[in-house]
């Protein structure tokens, strides 16, 4: 069965992890092009900031309070779009977070609270869209990252959830787009390193502040990698060059891209202390900004 999406302005949209990054980004991208948007965050207070511009700017939004990481929670989140808006056409599960540590060092309490998030949070928001998806078509758009393919020091527990998060997503999209012929696009976005909160938010036992090796990509252009994938049928899409460029070392040539990955370990760390060892790992943010604000990397 051919699958056929929406254009965006048609479309009631879904977006998990929307307070910043690339969530706030791809909600602010897909309100101004006329989508219906609701965003989902445990940040309420930065939520309702958002939703409350977006509304004056005259878009269609609606904030819902959301921990992905409770089942009961993206249900409701699944609810309260279609009772707002009648329909979900796109559902974005960006949520995510990360773990700044040697493997040997984090505990298995904040290990699990990543999975519960970055794949089980996934997981849930997939089969919560799928039966609103299914009655009419549409996209399920999961992100993932160039560690779904590659790996980095330092986030040992993060790629091993990316890995996860690309292998869920591989076995859905056979099951419904190929064994059962539904209308519903199963795609994955692979961005690179992207300029967001995204080390300020992480889990930190680094004696320095987290960073993200250079060079980084815009939030809107994954954006606009997600809001393209709504519209139009997507297996997968890696956003960025060195996305591209580290996934195809890590399959053809993955002694060398052990190597260069290893080389990575100074960028992910700066010389400045940690700000906030905690991060955002059991606590919401309410930064509601699109980029990051990292110091400089070790040199």
């Amino acid at each position: 069965m051919a699958i056929k999406l929406k254009p965006v302005e048609e479309q009631v949209i879904v977006v998990t992890g929307a307070s910043s990054g690339i969530g706030l980004a791809t909600a602010h991208a897909a309100a101004k092009r006329g989508a219906r948007v609701v965003l989902a965050a445990r940040s309420d207070e930065a939520l309702d900031d958002i939703v409350a511009s977006l509304t004056n700017d005259g878009h269609q939004a609606v904030a819902v309070h959301c921990d992905v990481s409770r089942r009961e929670e993206v249900e409701a989140l699944a609810r309260t779009a279609i009772e707002r808006f009648g329909r979900i056409d796109t559902w974005v599960n960006n949520a995510g977070l990360a773990i700044y540590a040697r493997l040997e060092e984090s505990s298995d309490e904040d290990n699990r609270r990543l999975f519960d998030i970055n794949y089980w949070g996934l997981v849930y928001g997939s089969l919560a869209a799928l039966p609103h998806l299914k009655k009419q078509g549409g996209a399920l758009i999961n992100i993932g990252s160039e560690d779904s393919d590659a790996a980095a020091p330092l986030l040992g527990q993060y790629v091993a959830s990316k890995h996860a998060v690309k292998g869920f997503t591989d076995v859905l999209r056979i099951e419904v787009e190929i064994v059962d012929k539904l209308p519903v696009a199963v795609t994955l976005i692979q961005p690179t390193a992207v300029d967001t909160p995204f080390p300020q938010h992480a889990r930190n036992y680094m004696e320095s502040e987290p960073s993200l090796p250079t060079p980084q990509i815009d939030p809107e252009d994954v954006a606009e990698a997600i809001l393209n994938a709504a519209e139009k049928h997507t297996r997968d899409h890696k956003v960025g060059m060195m996305a591209k460029v580290n996934t195809t070392a890590s399959k053809l040539m993955p002694g060398m891209a052990d190597k260069m990955s290893a080389k990575q370990i100074e960028k992910l760390q700066s010389d400045e202390p940690p700000r906030d060892p905690e991060g955002t790992l059991r606590k919401p943010g309410n930064a509601a900004q699109t980029k990051g604000n990292s110091p400089a990397s070790k040199s």
